[in-house]
């Protein structure tokens, strides 16, 4: 199992949408904001678009809008939008049968595997990320402040 860049990608895209509540964010703001090609970003936000997590606004102040609060987007179901299957190996995949089963010493560990990965993402919100990107813009923006001389002079 390995994560794109495709959904690596669309995670930020959708996190630097959320944001931005009730505004339509232009892909060039994205793109410029998290450092991703905005040709790339285009094809990112259409798959977006079409599982249903974004919406397109046209106009002088268009972009893209999440069609739903970021509490109610969890990323097991955009990792998957963007990837497809997230099974480690093809025998625990959904709906897929194998001729070991049953009779496999590895079958457990993958379905471990598999369901440890769809527990992190499942129970991980957009919203979650949105607020983990505030902490750390957050932490950033009080490193970058300077240093004030009374605070930096010792009291006797």
């Amino acid at each position: 199992m390995w994560i794109s860049t495709k959904a690596q990608y669309g995670l930020r895209a959708l996190v630097e949408i959320g944001r931005r509540p009730g505004e339509a964010v232009p892909l060039k703001d994205v793109a410029a904001n998290q450092g991703l090609s905005q040709h790339y970003l285009e094809q990112i936000a259409s798959n977006l678009r079409r599982a249903g997590f974004i919406r397109s606004v046209r106009g002088a102040h268009g972009g893209y809008k999440l069609t739903r609060t970021p509490d109610l987007i969890n990323t097991w179901d955009v990792v998957v939008a963007m990837e497809g299957s997230l099974a480690p190996v093809a025998c625990v995949e959904e709906g897929h049968s194998c001729e070991r089963e049953g009779v496999c010493a590895t079958q457990d560990l993958w379905q471990r595997v598999e369901g440890a990965v769809r527990g992190v993402l499942g129970g991980t919100t957009l919203a979650d990320l949105i607020r983990e990107n505030e902490r750390i813009e957050h932490a950033r923006l009080v490193q970058l402040e300077p240093l004030r001389a009374d605070v930096l002079t010792p009291r006797l």
